[in-house]
C-alpha cells in the first residue's frame, strides 16, 4: 500500500493550501480516529501539540473536531516541542499522538506528525492505512459516543521536568553561560527553563513568537545568530534549536558551529568509552559525512547508513538495538532517553561532557575532520521526473566513475518539497564542485 499525502515527516505543505487546509485537517484527524479505533476497543485518547505558527490555531481545531467525531478524546498541550509529544503520547497512555509544525521550515507551512501509543512516529504502512481511510467514506461516532476534547495545563511542565532526569545526577551547570536560541518556536518557554534550573546563565534568543517569526532568521537553519550572541556575551557554548526543537547546532566558545555529525560523534565517542554504546554502532542517514564514517572506524566502531529521514533513524535503532543515532541536519536521537530527536536534551548531554571534562567546546565539538561536501537543490515542476532522463542518468555515472574511492555522490528527492537534492563529498574541493555543477546543469536542462 503506497503513500501519497504523507511525505518523510507526516504531512506538510503550505498553510490554508491542499493539504495544509482545515478540511483536510478535520478528515486527516477523523481517518486517523478511526485507524485507531479499527478493531472495536475502547482506545480513545489522543493529545495534540504545536509550534507557534499562527496557522498551528485553525490546524489544532480542524483536527480536534475530526478526532473527536469518530469518538477519541483530545488533549491539548498547547505550543510544545516535538520530542514533548513522543514524551506525553507515552505517559499519558494516550493512544495517539499529533504535533502540529513543519519543523524548520518558514511561517507559512505547516505539518501534522503522528506517533503511536509508544511515542514513536507512524510506520509507513500505517500511515498507509490512514490514507486509504481517508480516501473513502469516514465512519463517524453514534452521537452518544463523541469525544471530548480539553486543555492539559501543565503539559510544558511535565516535560521540562522529565528533560532535566537526562542530566547527570549531583551535576549542575554552575558557571556556565549558555545562549539557548529557540527559533521563536515551540521551546522557547521550556528550553530556557530548564537550563536556568540546571543552573547555567541563560542568555535566551528566539523567545518571542508572534506566529509569523518562527524560524525567521534564528534557530538551527540560521546559527549564525546563536554564534553571534556566543561572542557578544562571551558564553561556553550556544544551543540553536529549530522550530519544534527536534534538531540542533551547536556553537562554541568562538563562534563556530558544529553539525548533527560532529555531535553523534562526540556521544559515541563519550557512550563507547562509558560502555554504553549499544551494538558497537551510530545510525545515521546517507547525508552524513565520510569524515563521520571514518572516525567511527578509526576508533572500532561502525556506521549503519539509511535513507534520510529520522524516523527510517529510528526504525534501524529499534530493529537492531542500537541507542544513539540522527542525521547531520541536527536531530539526534537517544532511544535511552526519547522517542525522536531532542534538540534540547541533545545540548543537555554535551553540556555535561563540557561540564565533567573541563575541556572548551572548541575541543570537544572537532572530533573530526569533514571530508569536503558540497549540497545543491534543484526545484522541479509537479509530475516531473528529471532523474529518468537519460543525460542526468550518464552525468551521474559519470560522476560516481570519477570520484570512485575518494568520496561518493548521493542524488535524491525530497521528501516534503518539489527538490532533487545533488551531494557529493571528494578530498580535491575543485573536483568535487565540477561534479556537482555538472550534475546540476543536467538536471535543470532536463527540468526545463
Amino acid at each position: 500500500m503506497s503513500r501519497k499525502l504523507f511525505g518523510t515527516d507526516g504531512v506538510r505543505g503550505r498553510a490554508n493550501t491542499h493539504p495544509m487546509t482545515a478540511e483536510m485537517a478535520l478528515r486527516l484527524g477523523a481517518a486517523a480516529g478511526r485507524w485507531f479505533r479499527r478493531d472495536g476497543r475502547n482506545r480513545h485518547r489522543v493529545v495534540i501539540g504545536k509550534d507557534t505558527r499562527l496557522s498551528g490555531y485553525m490546524l489544532e481545531n480542524a483536527l480536534t473536531a475530526g478526532l473527536t467525531s469518530t469518538g477519541m478524546n483530545v488533549l491539548l498541550l498547547g505550543p510544545v516541542p516535538t520530542p514533548a509529544v513522543g514524551f506525553l503520547t507515552r505517559s499519558m497512555r494516550a493512544d495517539l499522538g499529533i504535533m502540529i509544525s513543519a519543523s524548520h521550515n518558514p511561517a507559512e507551512d505547516n505539518g501534522i506528525k503522528f506517533f503511536g501509543p509508544d511515542g514513536f512516529k507512524l510506520s509507513d504502512e500505517a500511515e498507509a492505512e490512514i490514507e486509504a481511510i481517508l480516501a473513502g467514506d469516514i465512519a463517524l461516532a453514534q452521537p452518544a459516543h463523541i469525544g471530548r476534547a480539553r486543555r492539559i495545563e501543565d503539559g510544558r511542565g511535565r516535560y521540562v521536568e522529565y528533560a532535566k532526569t537526562t542530566f547527570p545526577g549531583g551535576q549542575r551547570l554552575d558557571g556556565l553561560k549558555v545562549v539557548i536560541d529557540c527559533a521563536n518556536g515551540a521551546a522557547y518557554r521550556a528550553a530556557p527553563d530548564v537550563l536556568w534550573e540546571l543552573g547555567a546563565e541563560v542568555i535566551p534568543l528566539g523567545v518571542e513568537p508572534d506566529g509569523f517569526n518562527i524560524n525567521a532568521g534564528v534557530g538551527s537553519t540560521h546559527p549564525e545568530a546563536a554564534a553571534a550572541a556566543v561572542r557578544e556575551h562571551g558564553a561556553h557554548l550556544g544551543i540553536s534549536l529549530d522550530g519544534d526543537a527536534d534538531r540542533v547546532m551547536i556553537v562554541d566558545e568562538q563562534g563556530q558551529v558544529a553539525d548533527g555529525d560532529q555531535l553523534m560523534a562526540l556521544l559515541a565517542g563519550r557512550w563507547a568509552d562509558a560502555g554504553r554504546l549499544r551494538g558497537g554502532a551510530l545510525v545515521a542517514t546517507v547525508m552524513s559525512n565520510l569524515g563521520l564514517e571514518r572516525f567511527l572506524t578509526g576508533r572500532g566502531l561502525r556506521l549503519e547508513r539509511t535513507a534520510v529521514g529520522d524516523r527510517y533513524v529510528v526504525e534501524r535503532m529499534r530493529g537492531a538495538g542500537y541507542n544513539l543515532g540522527g542525521e547531520q541536519s541536527g536531530h539526534i536521537v537517544m532511544t535511552d532517553y526519547a522517542t525522536t530527536g531532542d534538540g534540547l536534551i541533545a545540548g543537555l548531554q554535551v553540556l555535561a561532557a563540557l561540564a565533567d571534562s573541563g575541556a572548551a567546546a572548541s575541543e570537544l565539538l572537532r572530533q573530526f575532520t569533514p571530508v569536503p561536501q558540497m549540497l545543491k537543490n534543484v526545484r522541479y515542476a509537479a509530475g516531473a521526473d528529471p532523474l529518468s532522463a537519460d543525460a542526468v542518468r550518464a552525468e551521474i555515472a559519470a560522476a560516481e566513475a570519477r570520484l570512485a574511492q575518494s568520496g561518493r555522490v548521493l542524488i535524491r528527492k525530497s521528501g516534503t518539497e518539489p527538490l532533487i537534492r545533488v551531494m557529493a563529498e571528494a578530498e580535491d574541493e575543485a573536483v568535487l564542485r565540477e561534479v556537482v555543477d555538472g550534475i546540476i546543469a543536467a538536471v535543470e536542462k532536463a527540468a526545463a
